[in-house]
């Protein structure tokens, strides 16, 4: 057991290692479009399915509430959390339309819409990163494997290189603290 302990770390050690080398830049222009967007008076929506819906709201959550600085409150809503919502347009419109309905809704020109699917290819996800390109929002991925149909649709697209889900996510999450973290620290200190 202690082995394969072993292995599973060094796998991650891996893929941040590639992270790294390969996704800094892209992370670095996600930071400033947010920037961008917060100056002007926008918001963050993130959306994603299963643990990239956990995701969605640990990232919302931080950016509500903070990261490590006491500031003020930055708006942003995870488009996965409200059931109510998502339970009746999955009903009336199918499970494909439940981020695009209220991306029609919530998101406004110059808001960043975040995409998190660990295969690039969540249908849902996918519909509402092309209404929100439609209506005039700057389109960020987190994605894993070879980015999918997804990587297409997004302005910036944060491919976590690895086929391996559990390694994607571990690299989403390490995405979204950086970026938490720069954002504070360029809008706030």
């Amino acid at each position: 057991m202690i082995a394969e302990i072993a292995s599973q770390l060094a796998a991650h050690r891996a893929v941040i290692s590639r992270v790294e080398t390969e996704l800094s830049p892209l992370i670095a222009d996600m930071v400033t479009l947010l920037v961008e967007t917060y100056r002007r008076g926008g918001k963050l929506l993130v959306m994603g399915n299963g643990g990239s819906a956990a995701d969605a709201q640990h990232f919302v959550a931080e950016i509500v509430g903070r990261f490590k600085m006491e500031r003020r409150a930055l708006p942003a809503i995870a488009l996965s959390t409200d059931t109510s919502i998502l339970t009746a347009i999955g009903n009336d419109y199918g499970f494909d339309k439940v981020f695009s309905r209220q991306i029609e809704a919530l998101a406004a020109p110059g808001d960043v819409v975040v995409g998190i699917s660990t295969s690039g290819n969540s249908p849902n996800v996918l519909q509402a990163l092309l209404l929100a390109r439609e209506q005039g929002c700057r389109t960020v991925g987190l994605l894993g494997k070879d980015g999918g149909t997804i990587k297409d649709v997004c302005d910036l697209a944060l491919i976590v290189p690895t086929s391996d889900t559990p390694r994607v996510q571990e690299g989403h999450i390490t995405i979204i603290h950086i970026v938490c973290d720069l954002l504070e620290k360029t809008l706030f200190a």
